[in-house]
């Protein structure tokens, strides 16, 4: 048994190692174009190809991602990944349902709220309950058309502040 920084990093390079062989989830890394360095990560989960379903999760942004134009643009590309290559019909998004951020993300994004699997899960020994969200591919073209609108240089100032929400119902 290793102490300090070492057993740490021992713990991190084997959960990175279980990640890059995963199939699912399927884990994606989120890399900063001018960078070019991985800030963030999301995975693709619960894959049912028979019923063309799957979820969005797992999701983690480094700060410099946080609250930034690359970190929609990356789950704009993931939507439209799911939809429009593989041609999946239902896109998933759940979350413990006390996340107010991931929720408010969740329906920022375009998400539709389902409802509250109560006892859901039990994490850390505690009942979680989970908020659960979707996306069809019948909504698809509509939200492709908000996403895009609101990424076209246009929508941003000099300063790269959005001149309009990404969705104006939230």
């Amino acid at each position: 048994m290793h102490d300090g920084p070492f057993f740490e990093r021992e713990v991190f390079d084997e959960n990175m190692r279980s990640k890059e062989v995963s199939e699912d989830p399927l884990f994606y890394a989120i890399v900063d174009r001018r960078s070019a360095f991985a800030a963030g990560r999301a995975a693709l989960m619960r894959i049912d190809p028979r019923n063309r379903v799957i979820e969005v999760g797992n999701i983690m942004y480094s700060p410099a991602l946080q609250r930034t134009r690359g970190a929609t643009e990356a789950m704009y590309l993931l939507a439209r990944y799911i939809f429009e290559d593989l041609g999946y019909r239902r896109y998933e998004w759940k979350c413990n349902a006390l996340n107010e951020p991931s929720r408010r993300a969740a329906l920022r994004l375009g998400f539709s709220f389902e409802g509250i699997f109560r006892q859901h899960m039990i994490v850390k020994g505690r009942n979680r309950d989970t908020a659960w969200f979707s996306m069809l591919d019948s909504e698809w073209p509509a939200r492709k058309r908000e996403f895009e609108r609101w990424l076209d240089e246009s929508n941003f100032d000099s300063a790269s502040v959005q001149k309009t929400p990404l969705n104006p119902r939230i």
